[in-house]
């Protein structure tokens, strides 16, 4: 009968053949990560950068309109001034325009 060391067999080759395997597919699986996970990262930062070129001019549009809204502002409030000193100006010409029928009325009497 064989004594015990010469009927075993080491097994540790298949072991070991299995870890390697194991190994590669962990390194295939970690690059493919980092692949991706960088290709995300990019598709983040130009992401990124395109909001943040609406943002900007999103900022410039609002500066615009707050300064149209100030120049409209101005006008309507010259405009306002202008319709009081136009009124002012029409009262004014009424009563010149009454005194002056009244005097013509007067001349023709007197005449």
């Amino acid at each position: 009968a064989p004594t015990f060391k010469q009927s075993y067999a080491p097994q540790s080759g298949e072991i070991f053949g299995i870890l390697r395997q194991m190994k590669e597919t962990f390194e295939s699986n970690l690059s493919a990560s980092q692949k991706e996970e960088m290709a995300n990262q990019k598709a983040y930062e130009d992401l990124k950068a395109a909001k943040e070129a609406e943002i900007a001019a999103g900022q410039a549009q609002i500066e615009a309109k707050t300064g149209e809204l100030a120049d409209t502002d101005e006008k309507n409030a010259q405009s306002k001034v202008d319709v009081e000193d136009t009124k002012a100006s029409l009262s004014a010409d009424e009563q010149f325009l009454m005194m002056l029928k009244e005097k013509c009325q007067m001349t023709d009497k007197e005449w």
